[in-house]
């Protein structure tokens, strides 16, 4: 399901402008610019959250673009993702300007696609958080962001929280500080397990309290290791189901 985030995708080369914009077109609203001038007079029209630009483009360049943007108090705040070359981004050191993210050239879709999720992700929980009621805590549906979107938005944005899903009778409670999960329950399960059972979950409902905090640390992995692992023993899971199906239809 697509977030509430605006994209503006920008990149003279039409194959890989096209290519990019339907890999995140399920992410949210996607407008595409063929250089740098036309990507500020769209920018400057309808603000976006994301600008995703290549760095070298005849005319206005990325990093012009950038700067013009930045310049501009009604555009400054645009998080901004540079595509470009290995030995381009080693200039990044001598850049002022903040920058959200990398993509280095040449890229395989896949994985360009979702390091920009992670940080469209990010952006559409800020913006969730802002509409969130008086009482400090952000409501929403998994279908609007799903358990590891959730998880790693959290992360990224250094939340402190109190993370609460449910679905039917089942409840998962995990604890935030500063963007890593330090203790999780799920009914009698604790620690990285209950992590683990809840990753998953396809439907149901969330709830992040901002003001939520227990003193309990029961998870030995990081955030991100809680992820990866987690998605190992789902992926190892799926397998041996598949595993066990094949064995039906031979026995048949």
């Amino acid at each position: 399901m697509a977030s509430n985030v605006k994209i503006l995708l920008v990149d003279d080369n039409p194959m890989v402008l096209s290519m990019l914009q339907q890999a995140l077109a399920p992410m949210g609203d996607v407008a595409i610019a063929s250089d740098g001038a036309d990507a500020l007079l769209k920018a400057v029209d309808d603000l976006p959250d994301v600008l995703i630009s290549d760095y070298r483009m005849p005319g206005m360049d990325g990093r012009q673009l950038l700067e013009k943007l930045k310049s501009r108090p009604a555009t400054s705040g645009i998080a901004v993702i540079l595509m470009a070359s290995k030995a381009d981004i080693s200039e990044r050191l001598s850049m002022a300007d903040p920058i959200e993210d990398y993509i280095e050239k040449p890229f395989f879709l896949k994985d360009a696609t979702h390091k920009i999720k992670r940080v469209v992700d990010r952006i559409a929980l800020e913006k969730l958080s802002k509409a969130a009621s008086s009482d400090g805590v952000l409501r929403g549906n998994l279908t609007q962001m799903n358990v590891i979107d959730l998880v790693q938005s959290l992360e990224m944005g250094r939340k402190s929280c109190l993370l609460t899903m449910t679905k039917g009778d089942e409840k998962c409670e995990i604890y935030f500080n500063q963007g890593q999960a330090k203790h999780a329950a799920y009914g009698a399960v604790s620690g990285d397990e209950a992590v683990f059972k809840v990753l998953r979950w396809t439907e149901g409902n969330f709830q992040i309290n901002f003001n939520g905090k227990s003193a309990l640390e029961t998870t030995t992995l990081n955030t991100q290791g809680l992820l990866m692992e987690g998605l190992r023993l789902l992926d190892e899971a799926q397998r041996d189901a598949a595993a066990e199906g094949e064995d039906v239809l031979l026995d048949t």
